[in-house]
């Protein structure tokens, strides 16, 4: 039965020539087709816009706790889409701070979204992009400055070593002495104040506020006062050099 089935079947030289270009010319079609169309690519999506904090919050059923820490992950994890990997400088820094309010108003006694604000979007190699952020930080800092003091601290320190922006770092810890009170600020965020100052060649200004600081009796850690009292030491030997240039 079987060879009865293959003894059936047509040699190939059986086939007529006109189905066999025939073939022919709908393979080339085919290749001819395939090479003109454009190379499949990832592509990246743009960052969408958060939906209202209340929505977020009737869809968790109660939990918006733990949706602001989903919205976190997933927020950090954008840069990283299936096949294609965006450069955090490319995001609508915009947008990426909807998210950060978003995600603080879910839980507002978190600090990630103020983390990744310092740390991770506000460390990229661009100028304007860092400033953005700063900048945000700064505005959430003045809303509750005792809780956000450090981010703010740190905003001083990007302003002055990476931005080479010494007014903005002034402006920064100037804002951190006059508006974080609370017990739980620590002396060395308000020293930055001072060191800035230094920085910018204003010693005397430095001086004078280091001599306050000393002489207002609100200072009793012994650590933070030893930190003073040779800090305008040295303030008081750069004055006298600086004095001794002139007079030369």
């Amino acid at each position: 039965m079987l060879r009865h089935y293959i003894d059936k079947d047509r040699p190939f030289k059986d086939v007529p020539a006109y189905v066999f270009v025939l073939m022919m010319v709908a393979l080339a079609l085919q290749l001819t087709w395939h090479s003109l169309q454009e190379p499949v690519a990832a592509r990246a999506e743009d960052l969408p816009h958060p939906m209202s904090t209340r929505a977020y919050v009737m869809s968790s059923f109660g939990e918006p706790i733990a949706t602001s820490k989903i919205l976190n992950l997933w927020l950090q994890a954008f840069d990283n889409q299936p096949g294609v990997s965006i450069p955090l400088h490319s995001l609508d820094y915009g947008v990426v701070i909807e998210w950060l309010d978003t995600i603080l108003e879910l839980d507002p006694q978190g600090h990630y979204p103020m983390l990744v604000a310092a740390r991770v979007y506000g460390s990229v190699s661009h100028r304007e992009k860092q400033r953005q952020m700063m900048d945000y930080i700064f505005y959430k800092f003045n809303e509750n400055p005792d809780k956000h003091w450090r981010w703010l601290a740190h905003a001083v320190i990007t302003a002055k070593h990476e931005l080479r922006d010494m007014p903005l770092a002034l402006k920064y810890a100037d804002a951190l002495v006059q508006k974080a009170t609370g017990e739980n600020v620590p002396y060395w965020a308000k020293d930055m104040k001072i060191i800035v100052l230094e920085d910018m060649g204003e010693v005397e200004a430095a001086k004078v506020l280091v001599g306050g600081l000393i002489a207002s009796g609100e200072i009793t850690d012994p650590y933070e006062l030893r930190f003073l009292e040779n800090k305008i030491r040295v303030l008081e030997e750069k004055l006298t050099k600086t004095r001794q240039g002139v007079d030369k």
